[in-house]
């Protein structure tokens, strides 16, 4: 079963568990010296999430650009495995004492 495939099977699991994990394939959080979360640190924080919920290595993750700090703030990011490129939004959903946290969605279908 491909990455994205392990991904969806891991949502409706979770979706089953708790109604918070319904919209989310998982969260992240981290620590923010500045009113933005670096490129790079949001990118590796994905993966790493990604990673955690599959049991396996999720491919690179690539994000524009920063993502503002901010609740509400969100980006689109894109991973790539071997059934396609995948959108993967990444939303804010609370800043407290340095720390953004997030919620993580991949899409159900890859660009076309």
């Amino acid at each position: 079963m491909s990455l994205i495939g392990k991904l969806r099977t891991s949502i409706v699991l979770a979706s089953v568990g708790a109604v918070s994990l319904a919209l989310a394939a998982c969260g992240g959080s981290v620590s923010v010296g500045t009113p933005t979360v670096n490129q790079e640190e949001l990118q590796t924080n994905v993966q790493t999430q990604l990673t955690k919920l599959v049991g396996e290595q999720a491919p690179p993750i690539v994000c524009p650009d920063t993502l503002d700090a901010k609740v509400g703030s969100t980006t689109t990011c894109t991973l790539t495995d071997s059934s396609g490129t995948y959108n993967v939004t990444v939303k804010v959903t609370s800043v407290d004492g340095g720390t953004a946290k997030f919620d993580i969605q991949v899409a159900d279908k890859p660009n076309s």
